[in-house]
This record gives C-alpha cells, sequence and structure tokens, in this order.
C-alpha cells in the first residue's frame, strides 16, 4: 500500500487545527481542503506559520500507540496474503493473512486484537500481530478457564505419541489418549481436524504446557446420570443391562449410563473356571439388584439369583447312606469337592477316601475332572452342606483282620516309614503295623534304617492286635535263627578267642564282632602288651569277660589274656630267675676285680722297698 494513499486517507483531521498559544510565527487559521493543501509550503514554513506546532497538533488527533502493547483495531482491507487493520495511528498495519486463520469468516469492519511490534519501522510502516496478540490473550484466556473450571473449545489439529495436539485460544495443548474418551479409543485419527469441548486439566506456568480432557466432561456427566439413577434403584429389582467388560474376578454390565458388576460367585449356582463360561461381550442380559451404595456409586449384581437354587430342587429321598455319582470340581490338600448335579456339591475329607491310617493329600486319590461313586455321609438341606465317603464302598480290612492275619503266620510287607522307634510296614492298603526295634533284629542296630529302607519289601510275622485303635504288632527277627541259642556256649565267660575289631570310637573303647552279636572292649582293656593300642580292622585274642543276653552284647578284655594269674606266676619265676643270675654275675665281677687289684698292690710295695 502506498504510503501516499495512507496519508490522504488521515488529512482530513487537519481542518480544525487546534490554536497554539503564542507561536513564534504567525500562523494562519484559514481552512484548507486537502486536495488544496500546499504541502511545499508546509515543509518550508510558508503560510502556514511554525511547522514545530502544527505537527504537535497533528499528534494529538492520533491514538497513543506503545510498542509491546495489544490493542484492538479494524480490519479495513481483506485479500489472499495480507490483512490491513487500523488501529487509529499515523499509519494502518498490514497483517499475512495466516495469521487469521483462527478467526473464522473474517470480514471488513470486524474488530480484532493486535499486537504493536513496531510503531514506525526504517519505512515509517506500523508493525502488527495477530498471531502474538492471541498468544498473549489465549494464555490470560486458559489460566481464567482453569481457574474457573469452564469448558473450553479445541480444534484437535494432528496426532502425536500417546495422544492428540488441540489448539486451545491459539495455544497448542495436549490431549493423553487415555483422555479422550472413558472407553478404550483404537482409532485416533476419526478426531482429526475436529472441534470439540475440553476441560483444561493441567497447566505447567513455566513451560507454558497445557493438557485437556474430554473424559473428564464424558465423566461429570456419568456422575450425573449414576446419582440420578441409583436414586431410583432398590434392592431385588430386575433390570436388563449389557456385557460392558469381563474380568477374572466378574462381569461389568451397563445399565444404561451406570455400571454394576456381576461376581463371579454371583453368576451360576455352580463352580466355573472363567466368566466367559457364562456370558459373552455385548450380551444382553437380566440381573437383580443385590446391594448399592450411592455415595462410593457402587452396584453388586447378581445372575443365578433369578434361577431357583438347586438344593431347592434336590431330590427329598436322598438321604445319608445313599451312593450318588458326581464329579470332581475342585482339589485341595484336606479334600475333594463332587458336584452332584449343578449347584450341589459335597465334600470327601481325605480321611474318607482310603482306609490306610497314614497321612496323605487328597491330591494322592483324585484330580479335577474326575467322575466318581460315593456314599452320603452327612446331610444338612438347610445349611446346603453333604459329606460324602470314597472307603466307604470298599471293604474295611480291620472287620476281618484276625481272620486274614492270624497271630504268628507269616506276610510280605512294604516298608512306609522308618523312625528312631522302628519300621511302619503296610501289608496292604488300609492295613499297617509297626516293626520295633527290639523285634527288627536280634543284634542292636544304631539306627532301623542302618537294616532297611522304605519302601523295600520285608518279611514280617503277626504278633499282635489292637482292633479298637486299628494297631498290629509285627515282627521281623522272629524269622531268622536266634545267635544267642549259640553264643552262651561258643562266647562263655572265660573263654579266648580271636576276633576282629570292627571300630574304635573317640574315648578308645572296641567294637569287636562276635557271629551276629557286638563284643564290648574298653580302652584300658584294649592295651597291648607292649602297652600300644591296636587299630580298628585288627584281630587280637579277647577274653570274654561278661555276657548280656538283654542287651546282646558281650564284654571282652584283650589285656587279661596276657595278663592271667598262670601266666603272672610263670612272669614272676622267670623274672626272678634272671634276677639271680644277673646279682651271681656283678658278684663275679666285683670278686675278679678285688683280687686283681690285691695282687697289683703287692707287687708295687715290693719294689718300693726294695728302692726301685
Amino acid at each position: 500500500m502506498e504510503e501516499n494513499n495512507i496519508i490522504a486517507e488521515e488529512a482530513p483531521v487537519m481542518e480544525a487545527p487546534l490554536a497554539v498559544e503564542e507561536p513564534a510565527k504567525a500562523v494562519s487559521n484559514k481552512s484548507v481542503a486537502p486536495e488544496d493543501f500546499d504541502w511545499d509550503a508546509f515543509e518550508n514554513e510558508e503560510d502556514y506559520g511554525d511547522k514545530s506546532a502544527v505537527e504537535e497538533q497533528y499528534a494529538q488527533t492520533l491514538s497513543k500507540v506503545q510498542a509491546g502493547e495489544v490493542v484492538e483495531g479494524t480490519v479495513t482491507a481483506i485479500n489472499k496474503r495480507e490483512v490491513v487493520v487500523n488501529i487509529g495511528y499515523k499509519s494502518e498495519g498490514v497483517i499475512m493473512a495466516p495469521e487469521f486463520r483462527f478467526d473464522g469468516d473474517l470480514q471488513v469492519g470486524d474488530k480484532v486484537e493486535v499486537f504493536v511490534e513496531n510503531t514506525e519501522d526504517r519505512k515509517g510502516q506500523l508493525i502488527l500481530s495477530r498471531k502474538k496478540a492471541r498468544q498473549l490473550r489465549s494464555w490470560d484466556m486458559v489460566n481464567d478457564a482453569f481457574n474457573k473450571d469452564e469448558i473450553v473449545k479445541g480444534y484437535v489439529k494432528t496426532r502425536t505419541k500417546g495422544g492428540m495436539i488441540v489448539d486451545v485460544f491459539g495455544i497448542e495443548a495436549f490431549l493423553p489418549g487415555s483422555q479422550i474418551d472413558v472407553k478404550p479409543i483404537r482409532d485416533y485419527d476419526q478426531f482429526v481436524d475436529t472441534t470439540m469441548d475440553f476441560k483444561i486439566v493441567k497447566i505447567n506456568p513455566e513451560f507454558r504446557n497445557v493438557v485437556v480432557s474430554h473424559k473428564a466432561l464424558i465423566e461429570a456427566e456419568l456422575e450425573a446420570q449414576k446419582s440420578e439413577i441409583i436414586g431410583k434403584l432398590e434392592k431385588g429389582q430386575v433390570l436388563e443391562g449389557t456385557v460392558k467388560n469381563i474380568t477374572n474376578y466378574g462381569v461389568f454390565v451397563d445399565l444404561g449410563g451406570v455400571d454394576g458388576l456381576i461376581h463371579i460367585t454371583d453368576l451360576s449356582w455352580g463352580r466355573i473356571n472363567h466368566p466367559e463360561e457364562v456370558v459373552a461381550l455385548d450380551q444382553k442380559i437380566n440381573v437383580v439388584i443385590l446391594n448399592f451404595d450411592e455415595t462410593k456409586k457402587r452396584i453388586a449384581l447378581g445372575l443365578k439369583q433369578l434361577t431357583p437354587h438347586p438344593w431347592s430342587a434336590l431330590d427329598p429321598d436322598l438321604k445319608v447312606g445313599d451312593k450318588v455319582k458326581g464329579k470332581v470340581v475342585l482339589i485341595a490338600d484336606y479334600g475333594a469337592f463332587v458336584e452332584i448335579e449343578p449347584g450341589v456339591e459335597g465334600l470327601i475329607h481325605v480321611s474318607e477316601m482310603s482306609w490306610s491310617p497314614r497321612l496323605r493329600i487328597a491330591q494322592d486319590f483324585l484330580k479335577v475332572g474326575d467322575e466318581v461313586e460315593a456314599q452320603i455321609l452327612t446331610l444338612d438341606r438347610e445349611e446346603k452342606k453333604m459329606s460324602l465317603g470314597l472307603k466307604q464302598l470298599t471293604p474295611n480290612p480291620w472287620d476281618s483282620i484276625r481272620e486274614k492275619y492270624p497271630v504268628g503266620s507269616k506276610h510280605e510287607a512294604l516298608v512306609r516309614n522308618v523312625t528312631n522307634f522302628g519300621v511302619f510296614a503296610e501289608l496292604e492298603e488300609g492295613v499297617e503295623g509297626l516293626i520295633h526295634t527290639g523285634d527288627l533284629s536280634w543284634t542292636k542296630p544304631a539306627h532301623p534304617s542302618d537294616l532297611v529302607k522304605s519302601g523295600e519289601k520285608i518279611e514280617v510275622v503277626i504278633l499282635d492286635f489292637d482292633e479298637a485303635n486299628r494297631k498290629l504288632s509285627l515282627g521281623h527277627k522272629q524269622l531268622l535263627p536266634n545267635p544267642w541259642d549259640e553264643i552262651e556256649s561258643k562266647y562263655g565267660v572265660g573263654n579266648t578267642i580271636e576276633a576282629a575289631i570292627t571300630s574304635i570310637d573317640e574315648k578308645g573303647n572296641a567294637k569287636v564282632a562276635l557271629d551276629g552279636i557286638d563284643g564290648v572292649c574298653s580302652a584300658k582293656d584294649l592295651v597291648k602288651e607292649d602297652g600300644s593300642t591296636p587299630a580298628a580292622g585288627e584281630t587280637l585274642s579277647f577274653k570274654v569277660v561278661g555276657l548280656r543276653k538283654q542287651a546282646k552284647t558281650a564284654t571282652l578284655s584283650h589285656v587279661k589274656t596276657y595278663a592271667s594269674p598262670e601266666k603272672k606266676a610263670e612272669k614272676a619265676a622267670s623274672e626272678s630267675a634272671s634276677t639271680d643270675k644277673a646279682v651271681k654275675m656283678i658278684n663275679n665281677n666285683v670278686e675278679k676285680t678285688t683280687l686283681g687289684d690285691i695282687y697289683a698292690l703287692a707287687a708295687l710295695k715290693e719294689k718300693l722297698e726294695k728302692g726301685e
């Protein structure tokens, strides 16, 4: 736009110039039409008096505008590239058309706010910006809407990672994907290039970040609907709903603006593994109101309650002692639950699965899905409880225990458990007996596990019964020869034997093997004749000094084999003879030495007397 045109449009304001006090030169007060105004004379201060006074009068007719402020202007011209805005200043501002893209259908004469970037550039042009004005005003508007919790309109510009970019008052705000709707969104692109209502939920003044939510508006609307719907609910009321979501623990049903939960236990009278076995997504179902909480907006629903309880339809002639068939639906360590009809279950306790007294778990007998036949042990129709038994369908082996296992009879048994005091052996399922340590071997083992292991077969003999407590005494050593029948004659007290040392303990006491029994030799009786101590595995002569039949041990001594009274007398006599011989030899030596000395001294005396 040419500068002379702009000035020409503003020229009429000079028609009534204000009086200037005490002008330096005479000023003509004549009125001049714009087209007759002599600018050359004005520049040369001819006929028009002082130029500065005229300029001051002209400046007072213009708006006082400063750079950096937002002012309101009027659109005076529009084309594809530019928009001309008049703010009442000495020149108009030209703003690029794209800065008005958010102003809708802009027309000449519309009032708009613009930001004054510069009142006059090097070309004398007024520099304005619609975009910056919007940004300044937008931030104030965003903060105001946030503080007042107002609903704002926004234009969804594009999709971004995790959500959408929304233009709100000219500011790019972030719309998280989780805040678009109350339902999960699979296609974000359907919202691009649309205008929606939003609620500003977060502002970061430092980075000027804005987060908006459309879901918050929906939730607020739903909460209002929930309050209205819940206010009309009554316990026992039957409503139609749509299955909205299925989880492991239950089903969420939409009741027309409010959701209720059917817990998995309220879906069916029978046991189910997952709600999908009963309902499907988007299925229309009738439900009954079980309970609701107006404060927490929670509604508990039921589906199985719409059908009669299976216990009500249970055969009235069914009684204790009857046999029933069913399917194992649940296994626990303590027992198994068997469904004999849909919704009617009985418990088979683990103690009712076998006649065996051994402690076991239900998984040893049954598994889920097994078809079983059982006997009714207890039946309580009011409490809707029933207990069943499996072992009752098989004969109790203890009813004929004496006929099948008479005292003294021999049998093969399976070792089930080995303890410090004995071995438990099973003759058949439900019949177990104890082989006490004393009846396990004729010798005394350190521990029963030294003789037998769990899972092995062992020959036993029936010793005694305790039918009331279902206890059976067994023996094993009774099937073997008693070594003590020969030991007393073979290893009588005073006998001397040759035997090997099997072990020596930390105190020096030794164990000696004696044909199935243990011989014991104390440390003081184990010393050799030369004073040394023998080692394990060494064979020595021992004298039997004691037999203990109850303890199944023999007391031995090696010392007494070389320290008997006869040997002591013989040794003493030998030692006496040796002593006499030694004394005689010493005396002989003393006598010879004395005579020799005498002869030598006599010769020496004779020589001295002769003067030699």
